[in-house]
Formats: C-alpha cells, sequence, structure tokens
C-alpha cells in the first residue's frame, strides 16, 4: 500500500508539472494530450494496474519483465518523461518483435525479486552465440556476387597463380586419386599418335562430309536448276545468280562470275544447261586457284618460323594452334607454343593442355599479363633452342575496337626487336559461319597488321561456306588451312580443285581414294 500511495503521490506531481508545461508549450499540444490519456488510468486499483502491464507487454512497451503488477506500474509513472523532455523510445517501433531492455532505472526504487539485467543480457548473448548460420545463408554469402560486377569465375582466376611444372600436383583437386597425376604423361603420346593413322573414306570423302550443309544451300540447289534443262534463258541466269547470292558467294564474285557464264554462253560455247552446270564448277574454281596457296616453312635449323594467330573471339584460335602443332610435328618439326592470350579467362591453361597433349614447351606468364612482353621472352627462347617453329596465340579481340588493334601492332614492334622479319606469318582465323561479316573482319585486321594467311574454320557447321568465294575475290590473301570437323585430321590445307569438287559432288556417300 505504501507503493501504491507513493507512486499516486508522484503522478499526481506529475500532473501538475505537465500543465504548467502545457500552458507555456503549445506546440506540444499532441503529445500532452496523449499524456492526459494516459494519465485517466492512474486511478484504477493496483490490481487493475496489474492485470493492464500485463496484458500490455505483449505489445512491447518498455516496462522490465519479471516485476509485479504493482512494481509495474510503479516503474512506469517513475519513467514517464519530464517537461519539455522526449518521451523514452519505444523500441517496438524501432525493431518489432525485440523486447526491450532497461538502461536508465531508478535508483531509489527497490529491485525486481525476479528480474536479473546481466542474467537476460548473458542469456540473449549466448543465443546468438549459439545461433547456428544457416546452409542457405552461408551458401549465398559465399556466393554473392561483388559490387564491381566481378563474376567468380574471374575473380578466381585473377587471385590463383599459374601453376608451375613443379607445383602441378598442388593445384589437384582433394577428390583426384594420385594415380591420375601421372596420366599427362600418357596422354600426349596418345594425342600424337591419332594423327597418324589414315582417317576412314580418305579426305576427300571427309570434306564432302563437312561441306553438306553448303552442298545442300549451294549446289544442290544449283543443280535442280540446271540439270535436265534443254535451253539457256536470261531468266536461267538470274536464278542462278540469285542461288549464289543466297548462299553468301557475295555481290563481286557473283557478278565476276555471272559475267563470265554469259560470254562464254553468247559465244556458243554452252549448249545446254547441263554444259553451263560444268562451267560454272570451272569457274569457281578458276576463283579459288589465286588464293590456293599452301604456307611455306624454312628448312629445319634455320631459326623460328614465328606464326601469330590473330582473330576475333570464338573463331577457334586455340583449337587450331593445337592441331597445327600435331601436323608440324608430324612433319618432324620442333614446336613452341606462346601463352599470348593473357585477357580471357582459363586461356593460358587451355594452351598449356594442348602443349601437354603435344608434348611442346609452352611460354606462359599469369593473366593480366602484357601480351607482347610473352611473346617477347617466346621469341627469345625459341631463338635460344633452336625451335622450328613458334605459334603465337592472342587474345581474340573485336574488330571494330581501335584500342585493341593497336595492341597487335605492338606486338609485332615488339617481335621486330628480335628479329626483323617476324612474325612471319600472320594468321586470321574466320569462323565460317559468320557470313559476310567475315568480309569486314579481315579487312579491319589486315589494316592494323598486313595478315599473310587465313584459317576458315567451322565449315562443317554452317550452310554459308559460300563465304570462301567472296573472301577470294575480295581479300586475295592465301587460304592456308579449311576446317571441317571437330577431329585432328579435319584441318588441312587448302586446295581448291579438292574443295570444289567435293562440294558438287552429289554422290556423298562414294568413298574416294584421293587423300592429299
Amino acid at each position: 500500500m505504501f507503493g501504491l500511495f507513493k507512486s499516486r503521490k508522484k503522478q499526481q506531481e506529475e500532473e501538475a508539472r505537465r500543465r504548467e508545461a502545457e500552458e507555456a508549450e503549445a506546440a506540444a499540444a499532441e503529445r500532452s494530450a496523449e499524456e492526459e490519456s494516459a494519465e485517466e488510468g492512474s486511478g484504477e486499483t493496483a490490481s487493475d494496474d496489474a492485470e493492464r502491464v500485463t496484458s500490455d507487454a505483449s505489445q512491447s512497451e518498455d516496462v522490465p519483465r519479471g516485476q509485479t503488477g504493482v512494481e509495474q506500474a510503479s516503474y512506469r509513472t517513475e519513467t514517464s518523461p519530464a517537461p519539455g523532455q522526449e518521451p523514452p523510445l519505444n523500441v517496438e517501433t524501432v525493431a518489432p518483435g525485440i523486447e526491450p531492455l532497461v538502461q536508465d532505472e531508478d535508483p531509489d526504487r527497490p529491485p525486481a525479486v525476479d528480474y536479473d539485467p546481466s542474467t537476460l543480457e548473458e542469456t540473449a548473448a549466448r543465443q546468438a552465440l549459439d545461433a547456428p548460420l544457416s546452409q542457405e545463408s552461408s551458401k549465398s554469402a559465399l556466393q554473392e556476387t561483388p559490387a564491381d560486377g566481378t563474376r567468380e569465375a574471374d575473380l578466381a582466376t585473377d587471385v590463383t597463380p599459374t601453376p608451375s611444372p613443379s607445383s602441378a600436383s598442388d593445384a589437384t583437386l582433394d577428390s583426384t586419386p594420385e594415380p591420375e597425376a601421372s596420366s599427362p604423361a600418357v596422354e600426349p603420346s596418345t594425342a600424337a599418335a591419332e594423327p597418324r593413322e589414315k582417317p576412314k573414306g580418305g579426305w576427300l570423302s571427309r570434306v564432302r562430309a563437312g561441306l553438306g550443309r553448303t552442298r545442300a544451300n549451294l549446289t544442290d540447289g544449283i543443280a535442280d536448276l540446271l540439270l535436265g534443262k534443254k535451253q539457256i534463258d536470261d531468266e536461267l541466269i538470274e536464278d542462278l545468280e540469285t542461288q549464289l547470292l543466297l548462299a553468301d558467294v557475295g555481290i563481286e564474285a557473283t557478278s565476276e562470275i555471272i559475267e563470265r557464264l554469259t560470254e562464254r554462253v553468247s559465244r556458243k560455247e554452252l549448249a545446254d544447261a547441263d554444259a553451263l552446270y560444268r562451267a560454272l564448277q570451272e569457274e569457281l574454281a578458276a576463283l579459288l586457284e589465286p588464293v590456293s596457296k599452301p604456307m611455306q616453312l624454312p628448312a629445319k635449323g634455320e631459326g623460328p618460323f614465328v606464326i601469330l594467330m590473330v582473330g576475333v573471339n570464338g573463331v577457334g584460335k586455340t583449337t587450331t594452334i593445337g592441331k597445327l602443332t600435331q601436323r608440324f610435328q608430324n612433319e618432324g618439326r620442333s614446336v613452341m607454343l606462346a601463352a599470348g592470350d593473357t585477357f580471357r579467362a582459363a586461356a593460358v591453361e587451355q594452351l598449356k593442355v594442348w602443349g601437354e597433349r603435344n608434348r611442346v614447351p609452352v611460354i606462359a606468364q599469369h593473366t593480366g599479363a602484357d601480351s607482347a612482353s610473352v611473346i617477347y621472352d617466346a621469341v627469345a627462347a625459341a631463338r635460344a633452342r633452336k625451335v622450328d617453329v613458334l605459334i603465337a596465340d592472342t587474345a581474340g579481340r573485336l574488330h571494330n575496337k581501335s584500342h585493341l588493334m593497336e595492341e597487335l601492332k605492338k606486338v609485332q614492334r615488339v617481335m621486330a626487336k628480335l628479329d626483323a622479319t617476324a612474325p612471319h606469318e600472320v594468321m586470321l582465323v574466320l569462323d565460317a559461319g559468320t557470313g559476310q561479316n567475315a568480309i569486314s573482319q579481315a579487312t579491319t585486321f589486315n589494316e592494323a597488321i598486313p595478315v599473310t594467311g587465313i584459317t576458315l574454320t567451322k565449315l562443317d557447321g554452317t550452310a554459308k561456306g559460300g563465304i570462301i568465294f567472296a573472301l577470294a575475290k575480295k581479300m586475295g590473301t592465301p587460304i592456308r588451312f579449311i576446317g571441317v570437323g571437330e577431329s585432328l585430321e579435319d584441318l588441312r590445307p587448302f586446295d581448291a580443285q579438292t574443295f570444289v569438287k567435293a562440294l558438287f559432288d552429289r554422290d556423298a556417300g562414294r568413298d574416294s581414294d584421293a587423300d592429299s
């Protein structure tokens, strides 16, 4: 009862102070109204106060737990704000679901019987420490993308240094059995022996099979158009011109072919459509003949023959390097590789795999190193070791990015410091599936650094093989190799007569003894 009397006395004093504050501060009318509303219930009995405090505990009022109803009512009055002061912070409003902890307690108030702040804080701390991090939360935290947008794979590539041969076993995963470390030493011998096996059906049949889509788009349509016709007229010539354009032969090449055929028809050299069909094959072969020039390598021991591989992204430069390496090895030449593509993630590792498979040395640095520096070191090493052929890889670059094209010029200048004639071959790798865009690529690369040879890849996966005629007419650059498949034997030196014969040979199932 003494506590209740003391509480009511303090409430009366508080009400007097609030009335004075209301008269002085008109701006605090809304807050004073709330306080008056709270004071209207002060006349309730101690049991009512206890029940009300107990029911309001779920609404997160600023009252300590573990007190009796009388003590809670007394504490509610004691912690009421003085005039001009801010009301106590409602923890439930700031952070719903968090039970409030009282920090500023009245030292005169007798301690609660069953309330121990230290015990509560210790319990809360223990619960926070014991709460395990869920598997999903930890997984998402590990996979979180950095703020700068860098991909996780790029970060891993930048952080992980390129393993040296002596530490190659350290890079092996823990789950990999121990005997697997010796497998790369066995794998190159198998890969090196593979190209020595004569492919079934011969080279001509492989080209014929690889050109299946182009044949269906170009020559089959022309054959259906011409064969069996008895008369050659203007409409037939126009239809033939349309077929050539649809097969990406190009405007210039098509115009030249149609003009020559028209002249031969006017001279009565072509009696019927069958003769026109044979004449078309002759004209196409004649168009390709000037660019059918194989690569000429110097004699063994005359120093490294440097081949600089260039091209846009995704055309197959690195794969072409691996196939050329085995071809030169089969000819008895020593080969060295230079990992000049220091920009693309895992490009250095990919070239090292080809080096291990073919048992050739690879000169490389870490990802992000200067490409010109890597190739310079490779040229110096090839000269010191008297290597016959050095094949230097470069980063794929868009032909419309001038600053990347300038980097190729820098590579050429750096190599010239060791060998004024290097590079001896600038090999542009083109994807036949790009169609007429290959012309733009070849033109731009040739302006940056003179292209001396072209390798046309992926002829087996496109119907746009007619682009080879457009390249021959527009560029005049020698076509060194063509790729008609994924096998090592599917990359062969280009021959105009063999190509046209395979393109127009409709009997794709017939075996051929021709094998270059």
